[in-house]
């Protein structure tokens, strides 16, 4: 807040109509602000306003916006946007940034408003992806068969990068719309994603409906063959007892200590766009390959930590949750985990060793919790017969902290 008690960012939503499209109210109080705030783009519709000052978006912008706002401190700031500012937009970060009190905000229609009026989809039959500075990857969890998704475009370039991800993850068959320019001189581009060509203007939104068998759950134990690997896997049977045990949370963060192949924690993030990971591996081929799988199940923001735990669980973040696949023996790695847990935080520890089991037995004679053994048997050929054949049993150690 000012010292006069108002919000001390507004944010004005802008269409494609520009600074013509802006209510009188709202004309009045941008050029009556100290300071305006906006893209390149955005700064160069308004008109000139003597003593005003302009600032364009710094970058990177969550590092730059907040000693930007220092040197306006106690002014009347004003931000420019495209439509709606919440919707994927600078609005969001501001909140985020500086608290909702701070911020007031004035939309227009949206760019995803518009698309979904376009298409004539219903606003609950499809998702939002937004692209917008952000790795394409991303998209990828939102795939599905039969699924509808709105991507809002970084650029002319998206569509193309979009159509080759789908391709590349068997979605050859989906349907694109490319809406350009929503809300001015609009204009509409559509094919299939196997054999995309079209140009396209810069500003667009991206309409997909997804036609194909790739991967596409989002529930724990994706099969083992969707991930690189070698060998060191924590198994999809195994894997759907630890996340129901770790128990995935909106916006939660999760450790995957001795990651492996990076499994555990790519499904937790899969399970929620807002759920974060940190994956932890001594081993820099395996801390490679976990950045890999992730980008390629659509969770390319999972941090890869290359280093050996305890120590390099140092500084990072408090966790949600803790998965620790391998190295429970190693002095200390459990007691540290234990120890930066979020109040009612979840931790599961699994073991094959005799030695961790000695370790798992301990802990749950001081700390209580759930200690079980899981044994798996697959069906395989024995000759022109079938029998079971076991997998290593696992012992699998599952604690929630308790209050101080």
């Amino acid at each position: 807040m000012t010292s006069n008690g108002r919000p001390r960012i507004t944010v004005v939503g802008l269409g494609a109509d520009g600074w013509a499209g802006v209510p009188d109210r709202l004309r009045t109080m941008v050029e009556g602000a100290a300071v305006v705030l906006g893209g390149r783009r955005h700064l160069a519709l308004l008109p000139d306003v003597s003593d005003q000052a302009r600032e364009v978006w710094p970058s990177p912008l969550r590092d730059g916006l907040p000693g930007l706002m220092a040197r306006y401190a106690d002014l009347d700031v004003v931000a420019l946007a495209s439509g709606d500012p919440l919707v994927s937009g600078i609005g969001s970060t501001l909140v985020e940034l500086f608290g909702a009190d701070a911020v007031h905000v004035e939309p227009t229609v949206s760019s995803v408003a518009l698309a979904r009026a376009r298409m004539r989809w219903a606003a609950e039959d499809h998702d939002v992806v937004s692209l917008v500075g952000r790795d394409p990857r991303l998209l990828l969890r939102a795939l599905a068969p039969g699924r509808r998704v709105l991507v809002l475009s970084a650029d002319e370039t998206t569509p193309a990068v979009v159509a080759r991800l789908l391709v590349e993850h068997g979605y050859a068959a989906s349907r694109i719309s490319v809406l350009g320019d929503l809300g001015g001189d609009e204009t509409r581009v559509d094919g299939v994603a196997d054999g995309w060509e079209g140009e396209v203007s810069r500003l667009n939104v991206i309409a997909l409906e997804v036609v194909g068998q790739g991967l596409a759950s989002w529930s724990p134990g994706l099969p083992d063959s969707a991930y690189e690997h070698d060998g060191q896997l924590t198994k999809r049977d195994l894997r759907a007892s630890a996340l129901s045990r770790l128990a995935p949370v909106p916006g939660q963060l999760l450790w995957d200590v001795g990651a492996g192949a990076g499994s555990v924690g790519i499904e937790w993030m899969r399970a929620h766009p807002s759920c974060r990971a940190i994956g932890v591996e001594s081993d820099s081929e395996r801390a490679g390959r976990i950045a890999r799988n992730a980008g390629a199940l659509g969770v390319p923001d999972l941090e890869v930590v290359h280093g050996r735990a305890p120590d390099a669980l140092t500084g990072l973040p408090a966790p949600d949750a803790v998965f620790v696949g391998g190295g429970a023996t190693r002095a200390r790695v459990v007691d540290t985990c234990l120890a930066a847990l979020h109040e009612r935080g979840r931790l599961v520890v699994h073991g094959v060793t005799l030695e961790t089991e000695q370790l798992l037995v301990r802990l749950h004679s001081e700390h209580s919790g759930e200690l079980t053994r899981i044994a798996v048997e697959h069906a395989e050929p024995i000759g022109t017969f079938t029998g079971w054949t076991p997998a290593r049993a696992v012992i699998q150690w599952a604690y929630v902290k308790e209050q101080s």
